[in-house]
């Protein structure tokens, strides 16, 4: 039988090692100042993931481009696996690994933003999408689960939740984004 108040339990336990450490703070606060450099810069940010966490790059990109909290102008965000048509003929025609670099290489500039969410750090497509990013210019902000993976040694701000399992891992990478678009539109748009 599952014991639902030990999976609550577990996601409040995630959440407190993250709140406890203040080097993950502080990466989340500089995660955002990358954001905000970059959009008021007239920049972009591009969000890519796989699964779930293509569930989350959708849901944060549409918390900028539509809005938080309250109304105010679009923030330019897109994820990047939106056009359906597009991915399904590249992963045909190519590989699913270049699904996201390659619509980089036709959306992005230097000075963007990617912000990729994988929770092993290791999805490949991802690594390529870093890859073209920062031979772009284009800064990379990873969500990741305890480890990095991969991601740790190419991002320039790697958000890695401590955790190993990947539902608490992608509750908190919701958490994070959350807190993230939180300050982007409030630095951006105060009120």
């Amino acid at each position: 039988m599952v014991d639902i108040e030990k999976i609550i339990q577990d996601s409040i336990d995630v959440k407190s090692l993250i709140i406890n450490d203040k080097r993950l703070v502080e990466k989340i606060r500089k995660a955002a100042d990358v954001c905000i450099l970059s959009l008021r810069n007239g920049g972009k940010i591009h969000f890519c993931g796989n699964g779930g966490s293509a569930a989350d790059a959708q849901h944060l990109a549409a918390e900028l481009s539509g809005r938080f909290y309250y109304d105010r102008p679009p923030l330019n965000a897109e994820a990047l696996h939106v056009n359906s048509s597009y991915l399904t003929a590249v992963a045909n025609d190519y590989s699913y690994d270049v699904v996201y670099s390659r619509m980089l290489q036709c959306s992005a500039k230097e000075g963007d933003v990617l912000w990729g969410i994988t929770t092993s750090g290791n999805s490949s497509n991802i690594l390529k999408a870093v890859e073209v990013a920062k031979s772009m210019g284009v800064k990379v902000i990873g969500m990741t689960g305890e480890t990095g993976g991969k991601m740790a040694e190419v991002c320039d701000v790697l958000l890695n939740v401590p955790s190993k399992c990947t539902p608490r891992i992608q509750e908190s990478h919701i958490m994070i984004g959350h807190i993230i678009c939180e300050i982007i539109e409030s630095t951006i748009f105060p009120r």
